[in-house]
């Protein structure tokens, strides 16, 4: 059976500069946006109402860059700040240098999908009005990676030890006794299982593959970072039911 494999981008590198050009590009590029985003509103350089979710200035006003810029602030520095920054650095460099190893295309419409998920919940259910998906996204990224390492052994702050199948749900608790909403964090699992599903779970039950990275986004990648994409795995019924334990979506 395929190794499973836990996130090794927290490992010690020779300088905080060495680590952080390390990073790959996607995440490299939010998890510096997010943080600088915090960074900028803590001193009042950014005002935070430029930036949140608001369905009636985007369409009323056409401020559409409201539709990225609420992805890129995960709250103000505090501990779930960081938590969910060390996510990102974790489990979202993990699924960008190894799930979608050599198809940096793949990742960026995998996330894109997910935006395209979670963006118009305001508008739809006018109940759940949610300012700043980012921590959904991050939840997202979570879920995928739990959903790819099931059986890999990781623990809540070391102290609480599970499957990492479950780790998304341990999160989930974590926060609901820290008295966080847990409502963005469970949007961020149900965008990440409706990708999985479509993206891996369908197509390995021998289901047509609902989801194909677009040419015109493949053609933005490679003029954005300068690589080209390997085609996406193809998934074999019987072959890949007996792998399913370790995960779907890396490359075979």
């Amino acid at each position: 059976s395929r190794r499973t494999r836990t996130p090794d981008a927290m490992a010690p590198a020779a300088s905080p500069s060495d680590w952080y050009n390390s990073l790959p590009p996607v995440c490299k590029a939010w998890g510096t946006a997010c943080f600088a985003c915090t960074l900028f509103s803590q001193f009042g350089l950014v005002d935070l109402r430029n930036l949140y979710l608001n369905w009636a200035l985007v369409s009323g006003k056409f401020q559409v860059w409201r539709l990225l810029t609420n992805f890129c602030f995960l709250g103000k520095f505090s501990f779930p700040f960081l938590m969910r920054m060390m996510m990102i650095a974790r489990y979202g460099v993990f699924l960008e240098q190894h799930t979608f190893a050599g198809r940096i295309a793949d990742f960026v419409w995998m996330v894109m999908l997910c935006v395209l998920v979670l963006v118009p919940i305001p508008a739809l259910v006018p109940s759940i009005q949610i300012p700043f998906f980012g921590p959904s996204l991050v939840f997202t990224l979570l879920y995928l990676w739990s959903r790819e390492n099931p059986n890999a052994n990781t623990s809540i702050m070391g102290m609480i030890t599970m499957k990492a199948f479950y780790l998304p749900w341990g999160m989930l608790g974590m926060g609901l006794v820290m008295g966080q909403d847990p409502v963005p964090d469970l949007l961020g699992i149900v965008a990440g299982h409706l990708y999985y599903f479509l993206a891996v779970l369908h197509p390995r039950a021998g289901g047509v593959r609902l989801i194909r990275t677009p040419d015109w986004v493949r053609a933005m990648c490679f003029s954005a970072f300068g690589v080209r994409s390997a085609p996406a795995p193809t998934y074999v019924r019987g072959r890949d039911d007996a792998r399913a334990g370790g995960g779907g979506g890396a490359n075979r």
